[in-house]
């Protein structure tokens, strides 16, 4: 996998992602590979919204907001592979499969996003994925998404 000069910092991930506050979950790219791979990185801090009430006097990252994290960087991954921008489309998480939780993610942990095998079929996708928390596998699942125009969904 090659780095990305400078990555891709907030400002892009913006313009290549619907998602906003609460519910952005990648804070930046630190390399990419269209059509091959990615790896993000997403901060977990305790003023997440979710910390509130997952767990309270023990706080856990929950294990689905993990695994959007995933397809979150797999979006990006899969935007950075089209010939040309999304536009009036969308990227839509569409199914997982085989996902594990291997360890708890907490405040004050930093996720690295993995996602790579990178398959391509028209609109469909699929890829896996894995998140870490620095050298240990927290979660990891197959996933698979869909370009969709934004009309469809109204």
């Amino acid at each position: 996998m090659t780095a990305a000069p400078g990555g891709i910092g907030i400002g892009e991930i913006f313009d290549l992602l619907p998602h906003r506050y609460p519910f952005l979950l990648v804070d930046r790219v630190i390399a990419y590979e269209p059509g091959q791979s990615i790896v993000a990185l997403k901060n977990v801090t305790i003023n997440e919204p979710f910390f509130q009430g997952h767990f309270p006097g023990a706080p856990v990252m929950p294990g689905m907001l993990i695994l959007e994290a995933l397809a979150q960087a797999g979006g990006l991954l899969v935007s950075k592979s089209l010939d040309g921008p999304l536009g009036d489309r969308i990227f839509m998480f569409t199914g997982v499969e085989k996902a594990k939780f291997r360890r708890p993610v907490v405040p004050g942990d930093q996720l690295t996003l993995r996602c790579f095998d990178l398959k391509r079929r028209m609109a469909l996708c699929r890829m896996r994925a894995e998140a870490h928390v620095g050298d240990v596998l927290v979660a990891e699942a197959e996933l698979s998404a869909a370009v969709a125009d934004k009309k469809a969904l109204g």
